[in-house]
């Protein structure tokens, strides 16, 4: 038996999130098909974390074990072949023994895409939290800043998360521009259950001037158990990157490299 470590993008709009389920369709339960038919034996697949229905993933990183001896440099596209056109397997390779896709992580990023218009764009339903007056980005910048370091996240944590400890480190949290589109990136040692879908509701209603950028801190140190308010649209949120060795500033994205040619929207 050997190792993989998979990456995977996808577009979430057509799932109930990563998770197999019993009458839904889900990214885990396609790419787990996909794979029993090209290695001829089942695999169990471990995601670095779950995504939510509808959320998307630019780099969700898996792991399997198999028996197969199908060349690692032939397996992603190989896969591709018979995965579903919104799921793509960008490569493989061999793991260490004992490699877990999700406890072997170390850090994740994400991002939180807005699109400013008039009218809503047909291409951004599914792909941006769309509005058509802009917050204002200083006040979220002035609050964002306030989210590095070590905190308790408990007040960001919606009801139904797993009994864990809230307590998270996060690297980075800033935002980059281009044309109409925003974008928030987040990266830390971890997120709880709707954790960076409810940051960015409160960033939103802090831009907008319902809220001032010291209440966030001072929702830091709130023991509130689940968020009070609804969490921001899935549609808008993607897991960018996952982590296996020790964050590295100097290696966060550029502005280019967050608005990829294949992220944008116009």
């Amino acid at each position: 038996m050997r190792t993989v470590k998979l990456l995977l993008a996808y577009d979430g709009s057509g799932y109930h999130g990563w998770q197999r389920q019993k009458d839904q369709p889900t990214v885990q339960e396609a790419v787990e098909k996909a794979l029993a038919r090209l290695l001829g034996e089942t695999a169990a697949v471990i995601a670095s974390g779950r995504t939510d229905a509808g959320v998307h993933a630019l780099g969700q990183c898996v792991s399997f074990n198999t028996g197969c001896p199908l060349p690692i440099d032939k397996l992603a596209g190989a896969l591709n072949g018979l995965l579903p056109k919104d799921i793509r397997a960008l490569c493989a390779e061999e793991a260490e023994p004992g490699f877990n896709a999700r406890r072997s992580a170390c850090w994740k990023r994400y991002l939180y895409r807005f699109y400013f218009s008039a009218e809503p764009s047909p291409f951004a339903t599914c792909y941006a939290w769309q509005m058509k007056e802009e917050p204002e980005q200083s006040l979220m910048e002035e609050a964002a800043a306030y989210l590095l370091g070590r905190h308790d996240f408990s007040a960001f944590r919606s009801s139904g998360s797993v009994a864990s400890s809230p307590v998270r480190d996060i690297y980075e949290a800033g935002f980059a521009r281009s044309g109409r589109e925003l974008c928030f990136f987040i990266a830390g040692s971890g997120f709880l259950y709707h954790m960076v879908r409810n940051i960015v509701w409160t960033l939103v209603q802090i831009g907008r001037g319902e809220r001032t950028p010291l209440s966030l801190k001072e929702e830091l140190r709130s023991e509130r158990c689940a968020f009070l308010n609804a969490p921001a649209p899935a549609c808008g949120l993607y897991l960018q990157q996952v982590g296996y060795e020790a964050y590295d500033a100097k290696a966060a994205p550029t502005d280019e490299k967050i608005f990829s040619r294949f992220l944008r929207l116009v």
